[in-house]
């Protein structure tokens, strides 16, 4: 009886796939594994990846396996659907340990084909069609990363958003493309946290430089051990949701003729800094501000000359104030004015800059006809007895009414 060599074992004796692969590379395969894969030589198979073959979303578990190469370690077998050369899927269950192949690590996997009805293979078909038109022509991108962040897929909606085509983000590190390094660190630690987010917010820059806020849902992918090997999901762009989300609270809290706060907006701004100043003991100062004679304006200028007035009161009154200090409207030719950290002397000091500067002011109507304005204002601190905010406004307006009794275009303080 004759012996059986080592190639007649390997070739045609053994009914598994046997494969072995140098670099995650194939290297060689028997028989039955070119038959598995459709391959008419090894030729068609030699020098390309493993992961070529692989359905992609079993890629992250075999990739996961492909690392333990070198570690003297066996993969248990597993099932995974596998891509042959004529574009076929099977259904495989493979197994693979890592040995010396001709003084280089290697890895061997084994395979027996599992695919043993046509109606299977029919839904596997139909499914990548169907997974494939979602991934091409979805409007989000889907992304998966692998457990180092490097990007292992990307779609092509990617392009449309970021500037970069699918081929050229693959490999990278997707950390770089965040414009805050601690908007990345902040959803990494919630990914291993919680396994998953949900409208996680974050902003991207693009090829071009354009910002782009973006909403991602993703969740953590996990190997055959449990353990985190990546991250998958979905990001969409949020700028111009955004930008109309700013637009409506700008108008919500603007006054649309003299673009400062309107009365709503003002007294909910002011009270929060009122009661930090009661809280910690700091001073604040209001001034009512009302212009003389307003209705007069209107009956002898027109209501159109009456808003070019308030206009450019408002932009006078802004000169005189520091960012920190609120400025708003209540309404027709009354204004209110927040002064943090400001006492009454001291407030009085920028109440008359104010009323200088508007005295100062020339209008002109229709007609040529050109006439000033002047402008009355009561000033209050805030006292430590002071509950609320309606205590400070109450002693600004008995104020400013003492500078209108007495004359208007004066400063009064309470």
């Amino acid at each position: 009886m004759s012996l059986i060599t080592e190639s007649q074992l390997f070739n045609d004796i053994l009914p598994a796939a046997v494969i072995i692969a140098v670099e995650g590379r194939f290297e060689e395969a028997n028989q039955a594994a070119l038959n598995l894969l459709e391959a008419q030589d090894i030729s068609e198979l030699k020098g390309r990846e493993l992961s070529d073959f692989v359905h992609p979303l079993d890629q992250p578990r075999s990739q996961a396996r492909v690392r333990r190469e070198g570690e003297d370690f066996v993969n248990p077998a597993a099932k995974f659907r596998i891509r042959t050369v004529k574009g076929a899927y099977r259904m495989v269950l493979l197994s693979s340990r890592a040995f010396s192949h001709e003084g280089r690590d290697a890895l061997m996997v084994t395979g027996l084909d599992m695919t043993d009805h046509e109606a299977l293979d029919a839904q596997m078909r139909e499914s990548e069609h169907n997974f494939r038109r979602l991934f091409t022509n979805m409007q989000d991108v889907y992304y998966r990363t692998d457990v180092r962040g490097m990007l292992v897929q990307v779609s092509p909606s990617v392009e449309a958003m970021l500037g970069y085509s699918a081929e050229e983000l693959k490999g990278e590190d997707v950390r770089r493309f965040y414009t805050d390094d601690t908007d990345s660190e902040a959803y990494l630690q919630r990914i291993l946290q919680h396994g998953r987010v949900t409208d996680f917010p974050a902003r991207m820059r693009s090829k071009f430089g354009r910002v782009v806020d973006i909403s991602l849902n993703s969740q953590a992918i996990l190997d055959d051990e449990g353990k985190f090997a990546g991250i998958e999901g979905i990001f969409r762009d949020v700028s111009q949701r955004l930008e109309m989300e700013q637009e409506l609270k700008r108008l919500a809290t603007t006054d649309a003729l003299t673009n400062i706060e309107n009365r709503r907006a003002f007294l909910e701004h002011a009270d929060h800094v009122f009661r930090s100043a009661q809280r910690y003991g700091t001073v604040v100062s209001m001034l009512m501000l009302d212009l003389d004679l307003f209705k007069t304006v209107n009956d002898e200028h027109g209501h159109i000359v009456g808003d070019q007035v308030l206009v450019r009161f408002a932009e006078q009154v802004k000169r005189e104030l520091r960012e920190i200090d609120l400025f708003g409207r209540l309404g027709g030719e009354e204004f209110c004015v927040l002064l943090q950290h400001t006492n009454a002397e001291q407030a009085a000091i920028v109440a008359e800059r104010i009323r200088k500067r508007i005295a100062q002011l020339r209008f002109f109507d229709d007609d040529g006809a050109n006439f000033s304005v002047t402008v009355s204002i009561g000033i209050s601190a805030n006292q430590a007895e002071d509950r609320q905010l309606e205590r400070l406004m109450e002693r600004a307006d008995r104020a400013l009414y003492l500078a209108k009794h007495e004359g208007r275009d004066q400063t009064r303080s309470a």
